[in-house]
């Protein structure tokens, strides 16, 4: 009958669906990709409701603010009971527009065609 003990940063970020496996969340945080409150945070870090995480996430920063603690994976549909993403709206169709550059498909829409691809191998050769 001891008091719950909160929930570990890696894991929470895990149960939350920021990072597909739990390692994945711990080794983002020993490369120093998670902060809270600036500083970089230990995997073993414990979460608290109201905590604002920064993720440096690919070429963008992610912001995400700790709405509830779970100690769980949940659903992807439940996810927004959990947190709360603050990060800038232009900073996503900044990756967007990354994404179109770079010559990424949208998973699912099949094989790139003969065109699309003699573009990548150009775009490729090009760099």
């Amino acid at each position: 009958m001891g008091q719950e003990s909160l929930p570990r940063i890696d894991k929470w970020l895990w149960a939350v669906r920021v990072y597909k496996t739990r390692s994945q969340a711990a080794q983002a945080c020993r490369a120093g990709r998670v902060k809270v409150d600036g500083q970089v945070a230990k995997p073993s870090r414990e979460v608290h409701p109201g905590m604002v995480i920064s993720l440096h996430w690919g070429p963008i920063d992610r912001i995400i603010k700790v709405k509830a603690l779970l100690n769980n994976r949940v659903g992807a549909k439940l996810v927004d009971q959990y947190l709360e993403d603050l990060t800038p709206e232009e900073d996503y169709k900044t990756l967007e527009v990354i994404r179109k550059r770079t010559g990424l498909r949208p998973h699912g829409t099949g094989r790139p065609t003969k065109k699309e691809r003699r573009d990548l191998d150009q775009w490729f050769d090009n760099r």
